[in-house]
């Protein structure tokens, strides 16, 4: 595995891992800020199966966190991330720093009007412009064939996806399912900032998406009934930012749409904010 951490060097890599395997195949690309777990690691699996290259980043990016925001708390664990790099299978990790990524004066990409501020848009104003600028730097510095999102991220995932058809970038944007642990928690960087009995106030969250896929199977369709019944399930977190149903194209519903809808929640319990959904 060859560790890059600056954009001369990234170039370089990727130039030697071609001329090595003597191939100009496919190039898949993770993007994550490092703290890997479970989650990061299926994203890795598929990406390493579905590619002749992997690359990975690990970069906490600045732009993404508002003021107030854990950007400096933000778990860093760069030695266990190289490893769990290096036994999946990865070619190249990038590991650049904030110079290398950010000029003091450059332009900037805006999240849309009205999909970049709802629901995370709405509560993080700013939020979105940050991880799609540098989203949109790491596709082109990857020269990736295949990026690879999880699904947890949902908004995110569907504003990369529009970025890169706006822009008519040359990247297929892979979805991957949501990984949880034996509890049925959402696997998170920020889930170290949980003690036991929060871990086990954290499970209303996907509580709460249990409670309404019982009653979507059982016919219920009304957004409003099946959102109040989810905040009864919520009661044991700290404060609920939002229950939400929209579609695909986040926008608001008033009955489910099966192949088509979103379920979405956002909590805090103890330190962490916490989300979670679930794709019907």
């Amino acid at each position: 595995m060859i560790i890059a951490k600056t954009i001369a060097e990234l170039q370089e890599a990727k130039k030697s891992l071609r001329q090595a395997q003597g191939t100009r195949g496919s190039i898949g690309f993770v993007p994550t800020m490092g703290a890997l777990h479970q989650g990061h690691l299926s994203l890795l699996q598929q990406a390493r199966k579905e590619n002749a290259h992997l690359i990975v980043s690990i970069f906490v990016n600045p732009t993404q966190f508002l003021e107030g925001e854990d950007l400096d708390a933000y778990p860093r664990r760069d030695e266990a991330d190289k490893k769990i790099c290096e036994r999946s299978g990865v070619d190249i990790l990038f590991m650049p720093d904030i110079d290398s990524m950010y000029e003091k004066d450059e332009l900037c990409i805006g999240a849309p009007a009205l999909r970049g501020y709802v629901l995370e848009g709405e509560k993080r104003p700013g939020h979105f412009d940050g991880m799609l600028q540098v989203v949109m730097k790491l596709l082109n510095l990857s020269s990736a064939s295949k990026a690879y999102f999880g699904k947890k991220d949902a908004q995110q995932l569907a504003l990369v996806s529009q970025m890169v058809k706006n822009y008519f970038m040359d990247v297929e944007i892979i979805p991957c399912d949501i990984v949880r642990d034996e509890n049925g928690l959402a696997l998170s960087s920020r889930n170290v900032y949980l003690d036991a009995q929060q871990k086990q106030r954290a499970l209303a969250l996907s509580r709460s998406l249990k409670q309404a896929t019982k009653m979507v199977m059982s016919g219920e369709l009304n957004v409003e009934t099946i959102k109040k019944e989810m905040r009864h399930v919520l009661d044991e977190v700290d404060e609920v930012e939002y229950v939400a149903i929209v579609d695909r194209a986040f926008n608001d519903l008033k009955e489910v749409e099966i192949g088509n809808s979103i379920i979405l929640v956002a909590a805090w319990v103890g330190k962490p904010r916490l989300i979670d959904n679930l794709w019907i």
